[in-house]
């Protein structure tokens, strides 16, 4: 605490020694220039820690990932893709919202959001058209709050182009974390 506090004294008293100098060197503008710039950083550093802005910019707490439903949680993701540098498009559904995404690199990923991997026997497949461009299977992701099972995993290891993201690993990713670091390379 006492550490912090000195660094504090210190920039204070630093940033008003400037201020005096430059009034001094310049005359009055210098430190009303300092005064309205000053101002400014913080109105954009308050800005930015707010909720709504913080979740704009693709970064969500654990609690708030708990209280989003479905198409809250596929918003979220679009917002998080976007921080990382994805381009990505919502497909609006009621009942399974999807995300299709593409990097800079032209790497296509498809998102879907449900509580087990496998899909449903009369369900259809992720996404059922085509993608242009490299002709590339894309990347599926699948997204789910909780933990996926042993048997999940094994269904998605034998699907080749099908990632996992578990709860754990969205929220790290919704504090910040990298999309690309998320999984390792072998996964």
């Amino acid at each position: 605490m006492l550490p912090a506090l000195a660094v504090v004294v210190v920039a204070v008293c630093a940033l008003a020694a400037a201020l005096a100098a430059g009034y001094r060197a310049a005359g009055v503008g210098v430190p009303l220039a300092g005064v309205v710039l000053l101002l400014l950083i913080t109105t954009v550093t308050v800005r930015r820690r707010r909720p709504g802005m913080r979740r704009r910019l693709g970064y969500y707490t654990p609690d708030e990932l708990l209280e989003l439903d479905t198409q809250g949680l596929a918003l979220a993701v679009a917002r998080m893709l976007r921080r990382d540098g994805w381009r990505v498009r919502l497909l609006p559904a009621p009942d399974r919202p999807r995300l299709c995404a593409q990097d800079r690199g032209g790497r296509q990923l498809e998102v879907v959001f449900r509580p087990v991997a496998e899909p449903l026997p009369d369900e259809d497949p992720p996404h059922p058209h085509h993608h242009r461009g490299n002709g590339q299977k894309p990347l599926q992701l699948i997204v789910h709050r909780g933990s996926f099972r042993a048997r999940d995993v094994q269904w998605a290891r034998r699907q080749g182009n099908t990632r996992l993201l578990d709860g754990t690993a969205l929220r790290r990713w919704a504090e910040g974390t990298y999309f690309g670091e998320l999984f390792s390379p072998g996964s």
